[in-house]
């Protein structure tokens, strides 16, 4: 059965557009209506600015859900850091230290 082009309104279906379905090998033609509600019939248009808004809401979801992912990972990374920061304030404590004995024993070695 082929689909012609053939868009028809009829009264006893209101605005809900009917198609012609036409066989091959019959001449008989055939009414078809599409089963939709008139509240679910939208103009283009209007399926477009939905569908531009629902592209909007998934790729604001995404950016929330990937910028909180971004926040998570940097104060991982501040805290590595400054728990490094802290190892080599210590480090650099205890050479400073050491470097004082070993001045000391050097200086009284000279005397």
């Amino acid at each position: 059965m082929a689909v012609t082009g053939d868009e028809t309104e009829s009264a006893a279906t209101g605005d809900i557009p009917a198609y012609q379905l036409r066989s091959p090998n019959s001449g008989l033609s055939q009414s078809i209506v599409m089963a939709a509600s008139p509240g679910t019939m939208q103009n283009p248009s209007s399926q477009h600015a939905e569908e531009i808004t629902r592209k909007r809401e998934v790729r604001l979801m995404k950016n929330r859900e990937a910028a909180r992912e971004c926040r998570r990972k940097k104060k991982e990374y501040v805290k590595c850091l400054e728990n490094r920061v802290a190892v080599l304030e210590n480090q650099n404590k205890t050479l400073i230290e050491e470097l004082k004995a070993l001045k000391d024993i050097y200086c009284h070695k000279a005397e």
